[in-house]
């Protein structure tokens, strides 16, 4: 009988609790009331956007867009941007979700991290300012950040990836796909008709014939279509981790090694590669482009490869 108490009591209490904690969730994301529904910026401004500028840890850059092409300013050097990383950094703010209303005080915004000396977010349209943001703290749980519009005193909290995005290095917001066509989808296997590598010794062809790849240059008996194709696709995708500034596209390093693609369209690329230096990395330049890559040891290993990794198993 006790014991019966008891557990009504636990019951009791659970459900009090229970309904406390969803009383409070209703006043802190503002459910029904609309105060904590909120966007940064209206979808439909988006698409104006010409220009952002992001300070963040005592690094600012500029991402501009020029022709319908994303590009980041940065030491006085224009490179090509990643144009999915774009749409996602602005679709937190267009995307209508919940940021509660923390304070409306200026006394607080030193507190909260969101004074002047707080990392900042400018969007602008070709005629105007479209939003401009102070990122402040995050909140004790390390789930949400402190944010406010300048020139107002209110602050809100909430989608904390936005600190993914300045608290990376600016190189994380490049296109450092060598075939940035490769990476939108305009560029697949089914356009390549023919890959040329040259690794300073040999040469390897791979052809395309109808569905079947032939390869020449080496004594491969059985040549693995499964391999061809999955290396072929491996080039297709070369991605580097950097540019490199201080290496011009004509210089002589760059011409130790030749990857040659020759596409269904009548296009031919080739990109030149240097030889491994003492950490495994290379640097290279693709045909028609102003930028020399940097290319991680990880990947440059894997560019060039013995003729016998083609053969089938």
């Amino acid at each position: 009988m006790i014991y019966k108490k008891r557990l009504i009591i636990l019951i009791t209490i659970i459900a009090a609790l229970t309904i406390t904690y969803a009383v409070s969730l209703i006043f802190s994301y503002g459910i029904g009331s609309g105060s904590s529904v909120y966007a940064w910026l209206d979808s439909k401004s988006a698409a104006r956007v010409t220009r952002i500028i992001l300070n963040a840890e005592e690094q600012e850059f500029e991402i501009v867009k020029k022709t319908n092409q994303w590009f980041v300013l940065y030491n006085n050097f224009e490179y090509p941007a990643r144009q999915v990383r774009i749409d996602d950094f602005l679709q937190i703010f267009t995307t209508r979700s919940a940021w509660p209303v923390r304070s409306s005080s200026n006394s607080t915004h030193e507190r909260f991290g969101v004074d002047e000396n707080a990392s900042r977010v400018t969007i602008y349209g070709e005629y105007s300012v479209l939003m401009d943001v102070l990122l402040g703290h995050d909140d004790i749980f390390r789930n949400e950040t402190y944010i406010r519009r300048t020139g107002q005193n209110e602050v809100r909290s909430g989608d904390r990836s936005i600190k993914m995005y300045l608290s990376g290095p600016v190189s994380s917001w490049y296109n450092l796909r060598l075939i940035p066509e490769s990476e939108n989808g305009n560029l697949d296997i089914d356009g390549v008709q023919k890959l040329t590598v040259f690794d300073g010794r040999t040469t390897l062809n791979f052809n395309r014939r109808s569905r079947v790849w032939e390869l020449t240059g080496a004594n491969v008996e059985n040549p693995s279509m499964n391999n061809i194709e999955h290396y072929i696709r491996f080039i297709i995708n070369l991605e580097g981790d950097n540019f490199v500034d201080d290496v011009l596209r004509d210089d002589p390093v760059l011409n130790s090694n030749r990857l040659t693609l020759e596409l269904g369209n009548g296009r031919v690329i080739t990109i030149r590669i240097s030889d491994e230096d003492e950490t495994g990395k290379r640097l290279a330049h693709v045909s028609g482009r102003e930028y020399v890559y940097s290319i991680p040891s990880w990947s440059a290993g894997r560019i060039f490869r013995d003729a016998s990794s083609f053969e089938m198993q």
